[in-house]
């Protein structure tokens, strides 16, 4: 045990980067060093060594369920031993098709303890993704609950089983399973947006993962002491890696969802809860971060942010609203190599231009940059990424020639393979590297790694659509989105509705163009190409939906207007317009959400507002909250309300409020 950090490899770090790198441990001042030989072990085997010691310590703690080590230990246990009574002890995939973080961390641990792959698949993504997803990884067993099982079952074919989590045999042992397992077997399948147009399962091994969490563990000295958040969505290769750094080191780890509790919550969640390390994509933290007043957030030490790019205004509401002694730690990272490189920030950190560097390599990995032959350039010019590690991805699920491409041999001869990012980079004098954005297509929207030639191929499909182009643009508060040029072939032109509805049946929230842009013909370069430098820049007019423009009647739907036009950067938004069609994502709707509830002094759930997509909708929910607070029934609420409006603006909150006693009556 060690109350100073290590100082692994901190002779390649500048001395300001080594000075805050020296700070970066838990109040506690206890920390044990992950070492190099313990990575040559599987997961389970880890982790049953954590619970040993830290058998009543809080493991996962949910707004519902709380589990000590010992209890999340055993019910993965049982259930682990139903998988293997289902399917034998093949390293096989298993797919989890669950909504509750506990029980998806729960799953998770019991397939890698029966020595399986685990697939999670969201249940919120369309039918026909789903089905690519179970049809590719070859998931024969799909682990859900009765809260899931319906979901689970429309999707099963012949051959496939189904394990209710609610409906384990009571026979079951809860004692560890000591399966000899190695770690070179594979242990998850993360599906991420593919070039070929279709998604590819990013295959990991138990070495690799744990590989990752040393370098976690010993670069920020994570603590049994240590309170992780865990926002990102449970199929992704940050989540992961978070959920393990916690987990394999005796901390405790906090899922929170963004989308269901909202981020207008998650200052106080994070208060309440003391969680020292955060962690999220760059473009939550930086939604977060708008939302705040003055919090100092006492108990927070590490912001790990990453995923897309951070700016010097990030870095400047950090420096305001943390504590002097807290951290932000930009990384970069991906699925097929963990994560790569970070850059530590204090309070003392000058940031001179707007982009932030993404830092200094880890230990055991170094970072090239290449030209288009394959060459390393010079410092401080362009070049291609490309990870050289012993500890890379072993490649892409049942994809033997895209795995050729992207992971290429030592040229020296070595034992490391070197996986080439398809990201464009340079690197300064000493060592630290800047992020420069895509050298194909695929491109980072709200920490999701997208290939928009996937999404072009699905919107080929669409009768009414003779070509189509997507790209990643910056919208009029600086995140990336995806705007869609399309050339129509037919007469009356598809709206954007239907046009997204189209989408939709195939792609999830995340992969759908925020933005449609019609034209009579893609601009072309004399040689024939694409001229992608000549497409018109968006405009923010109202797009052209299924329902025709309907503006305000009343004060409150005037107001809700005005927020919703400020965020989505729209000119002309109807009652009846649906926030999804405007382009609203989940992350905007909760700054929304959040403005309203701000604006109007009303305390209700996230899920009322949420569930209220239009304008119109949304002013139903804040008049009735109004009526309940302000009097106890309608008419004591408009005499109230009256006394504070001109005669014109009271006629027509009286005929609104009409309306509205109208239609209840209808619907009683």
């Amino acid at each position: 045990m060690s109350v100073m950090p290590p100082l692994i490899a901190h002779s390649q770090l500048p001395p300001e980067q080594g000075a805050i790198r020296t700070r970066c441990f838990h109040p506690m001042g206890t920390f044990v060093e992950f070492k190099k030989e313990e990575i040559e072990q599987s997961i389970p085997e880890r982790f049953e060594k954590i619970v040993q010691t830290f058998s009543d310590r809080i493991a996962v703690k949910t707004m519902h369920n709380t589990l000590t080590y010992d209890e999340l230990n055993m019910a993965a246990n049982r259930l682990a031993r139903a998988i293997l009574a289902r399917r034998g002890a093949e390293n096989e995939p298993v797919a989890i098709f669950l909504e509750d973080s506990a029980l998806v961390i729960i799953a998770i641990l019991a397939i890698l303890k029966a020595g399986k792959i685990f697939v999670v698949i969201d249940p919120s993504f369309p039918k026909e993704r789903i089905n690519y997803l179970l049809e590719d990884s070859k998931a024969k067993l799909f682990v859900t609950n009765k809260g899931g099982f319906l979901t689970a079952k429309l999707h099963c074919r012949q051959g496939n089983q189904l394990l209710n989590m609610d409906e384990l045999d009571s026979d079951l042992t809860s004692e560890n399973l000591r399966l000899c397992l190695s770690p070179d077997i594979l242990a998850v399948l993360v599906y991420t947006s593919g070039s070929a147009g279709r998604p590819k399962g990013v295959m990991q091994n138990h070495r690799n993962i744990l590989h990752t969490v040393m370098r976690d563990t010993n670069t920020v000295n994570i603590s049994p002491y240590d309170r992780l958040s865990l926002l990102r969505s449970n199929g992704t290769s940050g989540a992961i890696s978070d959920l393990f750094d916690g987990l394999l080191n005796g901390a405790a780890v906090y899922p929170y969802t963004i989308l269901k509790e909202g981020l207008a919550h998650l200052s106080n969640w994070l208060i309440q809860e003391k969680i020292t390390i955060y962690n999220s994509v760059s473009s939550s933290f930086r939604q977060f971060l708008n939302l705040l007043s003055e919090e100092k957030f006492p108990h927070l030490r590490l912001m790990y942010v990453g995923g897309e790019t951070i700016y010097k205004n990030d870095v400047d509401l950090y420096k305001k609203h943390f504590a002097n002694k807290s951290v932000l730690v930009v990384r970069m990272g991906c699925g097929e190599a963990g994560k790569v490189c970070q850059y530590l920030i204090d309070k003392k950190t000058e940031i001179r231009d707007n982009e932030v560097p993404v830092g200094y390599p880890h230990e055991d990995l170094k970072i090239l940059l290449l030209d288009d032959a394959g060459k390393e350039v010079a410092i401080g010019a362009v070049g291609e990424i490309a990870i050289k590690s012993r500890y890379l991805s072993p490649g892409y699920w049942r994809m033997p020639e895209r795995t050729k491409a992207a992971f290429v041999s030592d040229p020296t001869g070595g034992d490391e393979r070197i996986y080439l990012s398809g990201d464009l980079g340079r690197m300064a004098s000493d060592g630290c590297i800047f992020h420069l954005g895509r050298k194909d297509s695929r491109v980072k929207i709200r920490g999701f790694q997208v290939e928009v030639v996937e999404i072009e191929n699905v919107f080929l499909k669409h009768q009414g659509v003779k070509e189509a182009i997507v790209i990643s643009q910056e919208d009029h508060s600086g995140e990336s989105r995806l705007v869609a040029y399309w050339v129509p072939n037919r007469w009356p032109w598809p709206t954007v509705s239907e046009l997204r509805r189209h989408l939709g049946k195939e792609l999830p929230n995340y992969m759908v163009p925020s933005v449609f842009v019609a034209l009579k013909a893609m601009p072309v370069m004399p040689s024939g190409k694409l001229d992608r430098h000549a497409l018109p820049g968006p405009d923010n007019s109202r797009p052209e939906l299924d329902n025709l423009y309907v503006p305000p009647k009343n004060p409150i739907e005037e107001k809700l207007v005005e927020i919703w036009e400020d965020m989505l950067g729209i000119k002309q938004v109807g009652i009846h317009d649906t926030f999804s069609d405007l382009g609203g994502h989940s992350l905007l709707a909760t700054q929304v959400i959040s403005r309203v509830i701000m604006t109007f002094k009303v305390e209700l759930p996230m899920n009322y507002l949420l569930n209220s997509p239009t304008v119109a909708e949304m002013a139903v929910v804040i008049s009735e909250y109004q009526n309940k607070i302000l009097g106890g029934n309608d008419l004591q609420w408009i005499v109230r309300a009256l006394e504070s409006l001109s005669d014109e603006e009271a006629e027509r909150l009286l005929a609104d409020q009409r309306e509205i006693q109208d239609s209840k009556d209808r619907y009683e």
